[in-house]
């Protein structure tokens, strides 16, 4: 039977700076899904592209971050955990590096295209080394607690740090500022985390990589193209459609593949499918509200970029507070179902309230505490869904699950900003069509601003239905009660042994319980 560790000792608190290096890294992550957002007019002035190629700075991102996670959680199950979290972490420092000194869109494009790709090697290297280094319930939770707030509060924490940057330095800071990120992770983690030699010869499942990399690439980029074009252009139902296909065909695979990309014994599990699940709707509400939100402040209240960010600062609060109390103090007690339910529903009323909105509607009024509700609930959903997702896997499996929920979380932000900003857009054209007279009785600019206002509440409401709808169909799916603890997982031959994660020449019975690659001092 493995050792406990001594509280207090110095293993112990090697774990816990470990949770902050690899909170630090995945913090850089979700930064980069929105810091580029507010610094997109300024670079595109600087670097002359136009309006239409403006969405790909962003698109190339979410297309390769998206289409390779999978592949990523799997390498890093296959090559050790410590390889593919510092090759991440120094290959995203470098193309963000070359992406901040771009000279002209190709440069850029380009890098942001590489930042995805090295963000999939590092995200769910990053997760699986939390679930295989936090194993104790209690730590687990706290650990869980704290990696869900940065999962959900991050992107908000994005908007604002790119305000600052752009408005105090300049938009290549928004890619420099990684170089200060990573290299805090990379000294953290070169020095926390043992050498992880993998005994078993890696076996990687080339088609269904190809499988499942093109069915996601697909999916993503169609529904990247429905928000700048729209749902009945070839280019967005063809792409959809390819896309649903090959997933398909990579599912049926994965029933029979000798070893498995990503093996059915872990989506088959209720608890972690319904946590899958919990993670897209919560993404797609979470960017639904950050776009119309964004949009609203800057258009209708006329905020400045860094004001807008520093509105948002409130979401990122209740995000916070209420991962860390759904999973430090509510989940060991009633367990993961009714935290995910509740939290859905919760940020379908802060949904509702913003709905709400009015053309002079103040922030205090009718802005400040849907946002604080809206981040609670979205709170309650984070921490518990990526703790759930993770939970029971064997060692082996770690990064796969830790990649699925990152999947979860792309397509979920995906689907939220495509198909929410086709909806607003149908909404502001319908209600100009509708009310084309008023123009010569108010104007055309107050016309206008009704027309996108009526366009907000509408994706508003749509937003809470799909929150709504995750509530059903995920409170349903995840089991009641609290988490069982997991027996000890069965070896699956296609893995690398357990002891190789504690490193060459350690004997089971001294392989620690923190968890692989954390040397005892």
């Amino acid at each position: 039977m493995a050792e406990a560790p001594v509280a207090g000792s110095s293993l112990d608190r090697r774990r816990w700076v470990l949770l902050w290096v690899i909170g630090l890294a995945q913090l850089m992550v979700v930064l980069d899904l929105t810091v580029m957002n507010i610094a997109l007019p300024s670079a595109q002035r600087a670097l002359h592209f136009s309006t239409v190629d403006r969405q790909w700075v962003v698109t190339a991102y979410t297309l390769s971050f998206g289409s390779l996670l999978l592949l990523g959680g799997k390498l890093s199950d296959l090559l050790g955990r410590k390889v593919t979290f510092l090759t991440g972490l120094a290959g995203f420092a470098a193309v963000s590096a070359i992406g901040g000194a771009s000279v002209n869109f190709a440069m850029l494009i380009t890098a942001r295209a590489c930042q995805g790709v090295f963000a999939a090697l590092l995200v769910p290297s990053a997760l699986s080394l939390l679930t295989t280094t936090f194993t104790e319930p209690k730590e687990r939770n706290t650990a869980f607690g704290v990696f869900g707030a940065i999962a959900g509060a991050g992107g908000a924490v994005g908007l604002l740090l790119g305000g600052l940057l752009t408005e105090y330095l300049s938009w290549r800071w928004t890619l420099y500022v990684n170089l200060i990120f990573a290299g805090v992770a990379f000294a953290g983690a070169a020095l926390l985390l043992g050498r992880q030699a993998s005994a078993a010869r890696p076996r990687l499942d080339i088609p269904g990589v190809l499988l499942e990399a093109g069915g996601m690439f697909c999916l993503v980029y169609g529904f990247a193209n429905a928000a700048s074009h729209s749902w009945a252009t070839p280019s967005t139902y063809g792409f959809l459609a390819a896309g649903v296909a090959l997933l398909a065909a990579f599912a049926a695979w994965q029933a029979r593949a000798a070893h498995p990309l990503l093996p059915p014994r872990v989506v088959l599990d209720r608890n972690r499918s319904g946590a899958y699940l919990s993670m897209l709707f919560v993404s797609a509400g979470l960017f639904g509200t950050f776009l119309f939100l964004t949009y609203y402040l800057q258009q209708t209240l006329g905020y400045s970029p860094l004001v807008t960010g520093v509105a948002f600062l409130p979401l990122s609060g209740g995000i916070i507070a209420a991962a860390n109390l759904s999973t430090i103090v509510l989940m060991p007690r009633f367990g993961p179902r009714p935290l995910v339910a509740f939290g859905l529903l919760a940020a379908a009323g802060g949904a509702v309230w913003l709905a709400q909105l009015a053309p002079h509607t103040g922030y205090a009024t009718g802005v400040l505490g849907p946002t604080i509700v809206s981040g609670i609930g979205m709170g309650m959903v984070f921490a518990p869904a990526i703790n759930v997702g993770t939970f029971g896997v064997a060692p082996q499996d770690a990064g796969v699950a830790s990649a699925t929920l990152n999947v979860g979380q792309q397509l979920g932000a995906s689907i939220g900003t495509s198909l929410l900003n086709s909806i607003f857009a149908a909404a502001v054209t319908a209600y100009l069509a509708a009310h084309l007279a008023s123009a010569r009785l108010i104007g055309r600019q107050a016309l206008t601003g009704q027309a996108l206002l009526h366009g907000y509440t509408t994706a508003f409401w749509w937003t809470a239905g799909i929150l709504a709808a995750g509530a059903v169909i995920c409170g349903a799916l995840v089991r009641s009660g609290p988490l069982a603890q997991p027996g000890t997982p069965s070896p699956v031959p296609d893995a690398a042994p357990a002891q190789a994660e504690a490193g060459p020449g350690v004997p089971a019975s001294r392989r620690d319980p923190a968890g692989p690659g954390v040397t005892r001092a």
